[in-house]
């Protein structure tokens, strides 16, 4: 198979996945993150989508462009292509032929009833890579269940560590998907890896359970050693983490780790000798964390911010302001890391992003291509695959792409 680099991607030297091809062929996450992250190092990454209604995640908020499609989908190309399709199987051969990866998220089953199961891709090429994300993994008692975000922080314990109490709302990101797809990324580049020093293809399989419970591995760690539940603070207690607010309502966050200067240097920066007596020992601070903690706060709201931040970064203390998501293009380091990107789509005007935090050669660039439109690539993917204008013409004809 000959290595297929698109136009886009022509002169991207720097670029370490440049001539890699991987068909996107899932939705709302987990999948459509994994490709996202291999593009962003340079893959050709081309999203097939069902004509009329593509990825779900599309109209998440109303539209076929929103901002939740938008955050996983940068840097691909869109084929609208109804693949299950007898009169679309040309079209489909052409592209797992010329893949290099296929990545998916479907319950155990789905694959093999739209045609996406590992033994037939393979069957049409033999060296692809092949990555199966699944909420369970392939077999077992949850199995088939449905399974998204919340669900996979549920089941691996991930959500005990961050909430308490009856409250039924939930806070933050998709943690469990985002770090599904991460896992399913980190499990391509290693098959990528082996099949470049003369490998085959290799099925790569991926589940948010597992992934989860891999993530949590000091908890498990600390619970495996002691024999004893985890307890919800004594990670932060270990660590000596805070975050405290003051007299101005912001807040800062303080980590002293385990060296005993940071601990000195936060008691000359706060002013309060008697905490070395109260408070003697690592130990101690590990053991008294809820009244340490109450200590620090009650000391850090007799003053503003912007006063406690000098007397802290004077004394070498390991603190940050908080700040909220709006607060970053603002931040001095962010602006010299040069993180934050804005890049134009022809009809959907604006997406800002941030690049990649993986800087290889110095070079951290992810502005190739914005967040596609549904079928926005069709003819120029199906074109540079070999199918003639009148192959595309009919499949147009009979709705089969858009």
């Amino acid at each position: 198979m000959q290595p297929f680099v698109s136009s886009f991607m022509q002169n991207k030297s720097t670029q370490v996945l440049a001539g890699i091809r991987v068909l996107d062929f899932g939705s709302f996450i987990t999948a459509p993150y994994a490709a996202m992250l291999l593009g962003e190092l340079g893959a050709d990454v081309i999203k097939v989508e069902r004509p009329g209604s593509g990825d779900p995640f599309r109209a998440f908020n109303g539209g076929l462009y929103s901002s939740h499609f938008q955050a996983h989908n940068r840097n691909k190309r869109s084929v609208a292509l109804e693949h299950t399709a007898p009169a679309a199987e040309k079209a489909f051969r052409a592209l797992i032929e010329g893949a290099d990866v296929v990545l998916l998220n479907v319950r155990p089953g789905v694959e093999r009833k739209i045609g996406l199961d590992y033994d037939h891709l393979r069957s049409i090429n033999s060296n692809i890579i092949y990555c199966s994300i699944t909420g369970y993994g392939a077999s077992g008692p949850y199995a088939e269940r449905a399974a998204y975000d919340n669900v996979g922080q549920s089941l691996s314990g991930w959500l005990s560590m961050f909430h308490q109490g009856p409250d039924a709302r939930v806070a933050g990101p998709a943690v469990s998907d985002a770090l599904t797809g991460m896992y399913a990324a980190m499990g391509i580049l290693a098959a990528l890896a082996e099949r470049a020093r003369g490998g085959a293809g290799r099925k790569v399989e991926v589940s948010m359970l597992e992934s989860m419970i891999a993530f949590s591995t000091e908890p498990l760690g600390k619970m495996f050693s002691t024999g004893k539940p985890v307890g919800f603070y004594s990670r932060a207690a270990a660590s000596q983490s805070f975050i405290v607010t003051c007299a101005d309502g912001q807040r800062i966050g303080l980590h002293l780790s385990s060296p005993p200067k940071f601990w000195e240097g936060l008691i000359a920066a706060i002013g309060a000798p008697q905490l070395l007596e109260k408070y003697a020992g690592r130990m101690a601070r590990i053991k008294r964390y809820d009244e340490l903690a109450q200590d620090l706060a009650d000391l850090f709201v007799t003053q503003p911010r912007a006063y406690w931040l000098p007397l802290l970064e004077r004394n070498d203390v390991p603190f940050a302001p908080e700040r909220r998501l709006e607060d970053l293009a603002e931040d001095p380091q962010v602006c010299h890391q040069d993180v934050f990107y804005t890049i134009d789509h022809p009809t959907e005007g604006p997406v800002r992003a941030a690049h990649r935090p993986i800087r290889i050669d110095g070079d951290h660039r992810s502005d190739f291509l914005p967040p596609p439109t549904l079928g926005e690539h069709s003819v120029e993917v199906l074109s540079e695959l070999g199918l003639s204008k009148d192959d595309i013409e009919l499949l147009a004809e009979s709705g089969l792409i858009k």
